[in-house]
């Protein structure tokens, strides 16, 4: 796996293997520690908010030390194979501290969990408790089962659970940005990614739920909100029909009410409550919370993005000015294969149309070299694309088998390492050209950056993101401080950061 120049947290490096640590809630202590390390996408990390909110409603109280721990979880990501091999070796760490305390209770969560189910139990010896994306809930429970003396599982996938009624405890918070889930699972069925297996079928939570979520956060001084899906833009709320339970009605094929209606472009969102809301209505509702509060997403993809999505991005000034589109491949073959639904021409549509209705947007992408039978032929389509676009940022990636996947089942992983790593080392040749370019473009511009904190390398610095997600990095200075927007004149660039200085 390689990423390159990515200044945004949807898959923050530095932050894989993070644990937790909360206040105690002292009314309901039970005396008990809980460890929660999290790995993969922010995703991933959302959920343990959501976990640890479980789990502090019981009484546990969280420790940065495992050693110390009653409980241990690793909340997983199984999207790459090397992802998998690090929280198996992360376990082997973890067998000193069940030999000193036979008591430890050591669970893993996430798609991992989702994957192998059971099986996990089988192979990891050290484990008691394995648990998937959709049944947190059930934690509790769980943990009493492993007291008792048995292990457990509970890998049941929901059509309607979205945790909207929990308020999620945020883990290690700067205070100033935020992730907020709009939706779970997913129902693309990509042939090479393992998501559907793991994270179960698409649904969204109602909208109110998620407006709340983030007035709230504005209200306790959070500046900056990430709506987060596996795929965003097919978001689609309908008000339940009387005759489902509360939380159903999110799916295509659930009743719907019979006075519902799609809000059109610019309606009054006062009546959601009465309305189908899809991910623009949506993005419109969030950005109206306060023009203070700057709105981002992730993740779009290229066959769901609509011009009503991009209009609604123009509309707001408090919407950010950056859309990850992955791509994958250039080649609208490796596309079919890939089972992607849309082709290189449909692509270049969309971005188009992002260029000519938001002129300046930042656009970063996912790349995937070595497909299974990419000829170098379709791997010059990739390189070609990237020139078309010029994206601002990158993940690259070889292509990594997954057990369970459509491309598993059906075609030969047959491109050799080498040849893989050959065409990945000319696809972050390129990127790395571009994201300098585009960086480039901004010197002598001014940005409004939202200050984050000190920047890595000195506590004379600041750092924070502009509109277009690039990091930018300037003095401390009196008269602002991290949470607020400042304008920034930018002097120069490095390869991954803007440089400059605060202007009035």
């Amino acid at each position: 796996m390689m990423d390159l120049l990515i200044p945004d947290k949807l898959h923050d490096e530095s932050r894989q293997g993070e644990a937790l640590l909360l206040e105690p809630n002292s009314d309901k202590n039970n005396g008990r520690k809980l460890y929660i390390e999290s790995y993969g996408c922010a995703m991933n990390f959302s959920d343990s908010e959501i976990v640890a909110s479980i789990l502090l409603e019981k009484g546990f109280e969280t420790t940065s030390d495992y050693t110390i721990a009653d409980v241990i979880f690793i909340n997983t990501c199984s999207i790459r194979e090397n992802a998998e091999t690090r929280v198996r070796n992360r376990l082997k760490e973890f067998t000193i501290a069940k030999v000193k305390n036979p008591g430890l209770v050591v669970g893993v969560l996430g798609c991992m969990a989702e994957r192998l189910k059971s099986k996990f139990l089988e192979e990891e010896k050290l484990v008691d408790v394995v648990v998937g994306p959709d049944a947190y809930r059930d934690l509790p429970n769980l943990i009493e089962q492993v007291d008792s003396g048995q292990r457990a599982v509970n890998v049941l996938l929901s059509r309607e659970e979205t945790y909207a009624d929990i308020s999620p405890v945020r883990l290690n918070s700067n205070g100033i940005n935020a992730f907020v889930s709009i939706m779970r699972g997913c129902d693309n069925m990509c042939s090479f990614c393992v998501v559907p297996f793991t994270r179960g079928r698409e649904r969204s939570r109602d909208p109110q739920s998620i407006v709340k979520e983030c007035t709230d956060l504005f209200n306790q001084g959070y500046k900056e909100v990430t709506l987060l899906g596996q795929n965003v833009d097919s978001y689609k709320w309908r008000k339940p029909h009387p005759a489902l339970s509360k939380g159903e009605g999110s799916e295509e094929g659930s009743l719907i009410a019979p006075d519902a209606k799609v809000l059109s472009f610019g309606e009054d969102l006062g009546e959601a409550n009465a309305a189908s809301v899809n991910f623009a209505n949506l993005l419109e509702m969030v950005a109206q919370v306060s023009p203070e509060l700057r709105v981002r997403f992730s993740t779009s993809h290229p066959k769901d993005i609509t011009d009503e999505v991009l209009y609604t991005i123009k509309k707001h000034d408090n919407i950010c000015n950056y859309i990850h589109l992955p791509i994958q491949s250039g080649n609208s073959r490796v596309l079919e294969l890939m089972n992607r639904t849309y082709d290189r021409d449909w692509y270049i549509d969309r971005i188009d149309a992002i260029r000519c209705i938001i002129p300046g947007c930042a656009i970063s992408t996912d790349v995937i070299t070595g497909f299974c039978s990419e000829t170098e032929e379709e791997h010059r389509d990739t390189l070609s694309m990237m020139d078309y676009v010029h994206y601002d940022f990158a993940y690259m990636f070889m292509y990594s088998e997954r057990p369970g996947t459509l491309a598993a089942k059906r075609y030969a992983d047959d491109i050799p390492d080498a040849v893989k790593r050959q065409r990945l080392k000319e696809i972050v040749a390129k990127q790395q050209e571009h994201s300098f370019l585009r960086l480039q473009e901004q010197v002598g511009t001014t940005q409004k950056v939202l200050i984050e904190g000190f920047s890595k390398k000195s506590n004379n610095d600041y750092s924070g993101r502009s509109d277009r997600n690039a990091m930018v990095v300037f003095p401390v200075g009196e008269g602002y401080k991290p949470g607020q927007y400042v304008n920034v004149l930018i002097d120069r660039s490095t390869t991954a950061t803007l440089i400059g200085r605060v202007v009035s």
